[in-house]
């Protein structure tokens, strides 16, 4: 078994919050040069860019696990990865046909653009992708899963937009994958107060939208290789597979 670094929650410049500088070269450029075994393409509301940052992570040796952070109708923020290119584009027409027709200003919240290679722009999404889907938590849970996809409540240590800020907990009967904390929070403090969630896996993510946070907070994956089904395995700690925090290796280390 080895262990992967990990930094599973980052957004390009297709998100409106994302700096124009978050272009999926310079992402996966800084993933490879921070020491990143591994990185989640995760914009709001689109899988758009996945698929040119996977094909430039293949060339740099960085895993790139694609998906999106899904506003759910109640708010909340929700990651969600897939294997496939079908799956994506399969979960990307679901999307669309769940957000809310509102446009974005640019100059208000920032522009929403898709680039190639070579930095030329080559879509502008006219919707403003951080709306609330018109789907519940568990509807888009059952659409992750029904794609073979994983689903992990997002941030859920925030004040908000996060399901505990939201609903006041994360469901019992909900289906996740793992749980992620912000760079703000650790499982130790976070489990005192939350002992419902000690048996879930949990991962812990940058979030970034700039590029100095990309890795400002990562984990590891311990597996024999990176690939979908063994991060799948992780999540669920099957066959010696796991998630270990930072806070969780160094005391392991010491």
């Amino acid at each position: 078994m080895r262990l992967f670094k990990a930094d599973l929650h980052t957004h390009t410049v297709l998100s409106p919050c994302g700096d124009l500088d978050m272009s999926p070269d310079e992402i996966l450029r800084l993933a490879k040069e921070r020491g990143l075994d591994m990185i989640g393409i995760s914009d709001h509301n689109t899988t758009k860019h996945c698929k040119l940052a996977k094909k430039i992570g293949q060339e740099l040796g960085v895993f790139v696990l694609c998906g999106a952070e899904v506003t759910t109708q109640e708010e909340a923020h929700c990651l969600s990865f897939f294997e496939t290119e079908e799956q994506l584009q399969e979960f990307e027409n679901y999307l669309q046909q769940h957000l809310p027709d509102i446009p974005n200003d640019p100059e208000k919240f920032g522009y929403q653009v898709q680039v190639d290679e070579e930095l030329n722009i080559v879509y502008e999404e006219p919707k403003f992708l951080i709306s609330a889907i018109d789907q519940s938590v568990e509807q888009i849970e059952q659409k992750v899963h029904s794609l073979q996809g994983l689903f992990v409540p997002a941030h859920i240590d925030k004040p908000k937009f996060s399901l505990p800020s939201q609903l006041g907990f994360i469901p019992f009967d909900l289906n996740v994958d793992g749980v992620e904390l912000s760079i703000r929070a650790t499982k130790y403090d976070y489990l005192l107060r939350n002992k419902y969630l000690k048996n879930k896996t949990f991962i812990q993510s940058s979030d970034a939208h700039y590029t100095n946070q990309i890795a400002s907070t990562y984990c590891y994956f311990e597996m024999e290789e990176i690939s979908f089904a063994e991060i799948r395995k992780a999540f669920h700690q099957e066959d010696g597979r796991r998630v270990l925090l930072r806070e969780e290796v160094e005391q392991k280390e010491q």
